[in-house]
This record gives C-alpha cells, structure tokens and sequence, in this order.
C-alpha cells in the first residue's frame, strides 16, 4: 500500500507560528502534528509514503528524513488551488493502487487496518455539529449515496474527515483529471468531493468508517482543544519536587520545571525551562524561557523568553516579552 498526505498549506490561520514553521509540525501534546499522523502510519507497513509539500517544504522532507525510515517521495505543489488539485499531482507518482490518503492538517483516532479492510473504496466519516463547514456524506446501509462540499442546506452530519482509501485508481485519477482539464471549483477550488461524487454517479460504491476521533489543528483555539483532548489519553506525568502538576500534562524529559503550578491541558516542549509560574491550557514550544508567569489559554513557539505577570498570548518563534 502507498500512503499519499498533502502537507503544502500555508497556514495562514495560524500565523505568527506558521511563519516560521510549517504546520504539520506545530506541536501538540508533545509532538509535532505529522508525528501523529506518521506514527500510525508506520503500522501499515508502506510500500512508500507520498508527500505533498509546498511552503516550507524542505523543512518536512528533512524532518521526515531525520524521524522515519520507510520509503519517501515528495511533489511539490506551486499552485494551491485546493485539495482536489494537489491529489492529483501526488497520483502522477503512483501507479496503482491501493492508497490510503490522509490529510497532513489534522490529527484521526483510527484503526487504520480496520479502516482499509472495510471495502474496496472507504471513506472515514465523523458526525459533527456544524455540517455547512465540511464535506457531508448522505449515507444508506453503510453506503454513501451522495457528497456534497460545504452544504449551505445539509442533509447528513457525516463529515469527511480527510481519510480515504482507494483499492484500485482509475476512477479517481480520471474524476481529478475531469476537474482540472475543465476547470471546475466549489469555492474557488478545485475540491476532492466534487471528485468523490463524479466516481459515485459513475457507479463506485464508497463504504463508510466512523473514526473514533478527530481532532482539527487549523486555529489557536482548535490546536488547544486537540491539544486538551489527546493529554487526557496519556498517562499521569511524574511528580516533580517543589511543583504542582494538574493533569492532563506533557512535559518533555529534558525539560525543566521548578516551583511551578502545570496544568490542566499543559505541554511543555524539548528543552524549555519554566520557573515560578501558573500555565493552564497552553502549548509550549522547543526551548522557551517562562519565568514569573501566569499564562493560561496560549500557544508560545520556539526559543521565546517570557518574564512577566499574566497573559494571554498567541506568540511566534524567537520573541521575547518581558514586564516589570
């Protein structure tokens, strides 16, 4: 099986820290986005895994490079003209079947095994409050009968949740061709749902798989609701002499804490120091300084100094705020 994942967005919902960083590797809950993904990934065993890369490409193909062995190819893609449009760049590399695409940008609690033995043709679905900000699937005894790209008037909840898998690619490479060729978009893109529904209208039969989790890093607030959520699955942190931790926290082995309150919802990344302060619902980047804080409801990026009172920040790589 081959693995393709797009990861060439820019993120712009979450600048500053894309501006010095990718998002695949923001970190959350201790390790950077694409860890996450990576991590289940090499369960499957990949024949290859296919990376769609564009801003700040270089920095995934070295990241990958540095923390994965398995066969790696990287499309770069100029023009981000929207999902459907950077898939078929990737199929251009492959030449057969079966893929499993996975969306670079979020993070899915799933048996993927169980997920690409469910059919020929699965799509991975999750039920959400809000269906007119997703893909939407109508879906009948296991079966989707139609896709439909942000419905202004949705009649499903089911939301496509960036996982599909595809035993056999000829109807799919030539239901993206179409699109590209005619240049048809849904929003100004060219989207992989509209590819989706132009397979089923030519007879594919797409099964479903509700995955047990999703978890979206698109925006600070999100980022921090994933971050909460996937703490709450690991283990109680070790005590530390002369601080109060809360759980859910992560905090990195080579980190150092001292008479500090942490936590709830706290990671602290490799190599940041944290002295005499109050962090709760926050992410901390690789080698930041906070000292005399009270920080609560805030991402802070890499190699930042925080010496101060309390706040609420949103702050990128390499800044220093300091108050008296």
């Amino acid at each position: 099986m081959k693995i393709i994942i797009p990861v060439a967005g820019v993120g712009k919902r979450l600048r500053p820290h894309t501006h010095s960083l990718p998002k695949p590797l923001l970190a959350v809950a201790g390790k950077p986005v694409l860890a996450h993904i990576l991590d289940q990934v090499v369960g499957l065993n990949p024949d290859e895994v296919v990376f769609i890369v564009g801003y700040r490409g270089d920095e995934i193909r070295r990241w990958v490079a540095e923390n994965y062995s398995f066969p790696s190819r990287f499309v770069r893609q100029d023009k981000l003209l929207g999902l459907g449009y950077a898939l078929n760049l990737g199929l251009d590399e492959v030449d057969a079947g079966p893929v499993l695409v996975i969306l670079g940008d979020t993070i899915v609690d799933c048996d993927l095994d169980a997920m690409t033995a469910a059919g020929e043709y699965v799509l991975g679905l999750r039920a959400v409050d809000d269906p007119t900000r997703f893909g939407i699937a109508e879906v009948a005894d296991g079966v989707v009968v139609k896709l439909e790209e942000k419905p202004a008037d949705p009649k499903s909840n089911l939301a496509l949740i960036g996982l599909y898998y595809f035993a056999e690619l000829s109807g799919l490479k030539s239901a993206l061709e179409e699109l590209v060729r005619s240049g048809a978009t849904t929003r100004g893109e060219i989207q992989l749902t509209d590819a989706l529904e132009i397979m089923i209208r030519r007879g594919t039969e797409f099964r479903t798989y509700e995955v047990a989790g999703w978890y979206d890093c698109g925006k600070k607030e999100t980022m921090l609701e994933t971050n909460a959520q996937l703490l709450a699955k690991l283990p109680p942190p070790q005590p530390i002499d002369g601080c109060v931790l809360i759980p859910p926290v992560f905090i990195a082995d080579d980190a150092n804490v001292t008479g500090s309150v942490i936590g709830p919802n706290v990671s602290i990344s490799s190599g940041s120091t944290i002295e005499h302060s109050v962090i709760r619902n926050a992410i901390i980047g690789n080698r930041s300084t906070i000292a005399n804080m009270v920080l609560a409801d805030s991402l802070i990026g890499n190699d930042v100094s925080l010496r101060g009172t309390q706040h609420v920040l949103n702050i990128g790589d390499h800044s220093v705020l300091q108050t008296s």
